[in-house]
């Protein structure tokens, strides 16, 4: 293992040094395909057919229906030039009514989940000037995500789910929008390794610009379109040497065709390392990937499994890298 982690490091660092960027990076949404939390972060993003551990229907809204027991995450990002980006979420699994199997055991007749979910991101320390230059404020823009999503279980096999996005973004003032976008997600389990994702994001996610209350006249209206996202993932779980490896393959109309993959390594007990790639463009190979590592410990404290996680991103174009630190609260 120490093998794999110095190679991908290495290979990281290479592609990292890249410099061209694609159109999807300056379109609307930007701070919502970032990721969520310190746990997926670490992994590249590459999530949608994890059905293990604290689970985010950020990822997939079908997930939320393997979640063990109810799941509290918040993560906070320490990033350069005044931004900032954070994360909390809360997922439960419900299960309702028995069914008897053929050897006398009982199993839920159906199997739901819930996850509702916050991304709150920003700048500050804006240096508002008049036409003369002087400063008279500090100003600062707030952008944020917040997520309701339903999945149920319609077998072993099947899980289906549907997110609903609401964004708010708040640029200058009077000059606010808002937005309602849907995800849906399905997921199949081949086998107890194996699982494929399938998930549009983004569906209608749009935002609305007035600036008629800050111009007048001048003022104007606009429609800003998010990119649509097309994904589909697999994940494979080695029993043996307790390691969770995925990969993922996003298309947008955007121009895009971007690879992900991550993997999970249950080292010890309650200690999990991680690492992963994100945002490989097939479409732009001139485009600089996210590489990442990060861990995670869990320990019992009283009827709570508290968990603390860390992630650590290289950031292109930034005079420092990103690092996510999460809390976890499962009971």
């Amino acid at each position: 293992m120490k093998k794999i982690f110095f190679i991908i490091a290495v290979i990281s660092s290479v592609i990292a040094a890249q410099t061209k960027t694609s159109e999807i990076s300056s379109m609307p949404g930007a701070f919502s395909r970032l990721g969520f939390g310190a746990r997926g972060i670490g992994m590249g993003n590459a999530m949608s057919a994890i059905t293990e551990g604290n689970l985010v229907s950020y990822y997939n809204p079908a997930l939320g229906a393997f979640q063990q027991g109810n799941s509290f995450q918040t993560s906070y990002s320490f990033l350069t030039l005044d931004r900032s980006l954070n994360f909390l979420n809360f997922t439960r699994k419900f299960e309702f009514g028995t069914v008897e199997n053929p050897d006398g055991t009982t199993r839920p007749r159906s199997i739901a989940g819930v996850s509702v979910g916050i991304i709150n991101s920003g700048v500050s320390d804006i240096d508002g000037r008049d036409s003369q230059g002087e400063k008279f404020a500090d100003l600062s823009t707030s952008e944020n995500q917040i997520f309701v999503a339903v999945s149920n279980r319609f077998s072993n096999k099947l899980a289906i789910g549907i997110a609903f996005k609401f964004y708010y973004y708040k640029l200058y003032e009077e000059v606010t929008t808002t937005g309602l976008g849907f995800d849906i997600g399905a997921l199949y389990s081949f086998n107890e390794s194996l699982t494929f994702s399938f998930m549009l994001s983004d569906l209608n996610s749009k935002y609305d610009w007035d600036t008629g209350n800050l111009y007048g006249q001048s003022g104007n209206t606009t429609r800003d379109k998010f990119p649509l996202l097309k994904k589909i993932g697999a994940s494979y779980k080695f029993t043996e040497q307790k390691i969770i490896a995925a990969i993922e393959f996003e298309n947008s109309n955007a121009g895009t065709n971007y690879l992900r993959a991550g993997a999970e390594y249950n080292i010890y007990n309650d200690l999990f390392l991680r690492c992963g790639l994100d945002r490989f463009n097939l479409s732009n190979t001139d485009e600089p990937v996210r590489p990442s590592f990060g861990f995670s410990y869990f320990y019992l404290l009283n009827s709570f499994k508290v968990g603390i996680d860390y992630a650590f991103v290289i950031e292109p174009y930034s005079s420092g890298d990103q690092h996510i630190i999460g809390i976890n609260l499962n009971f």
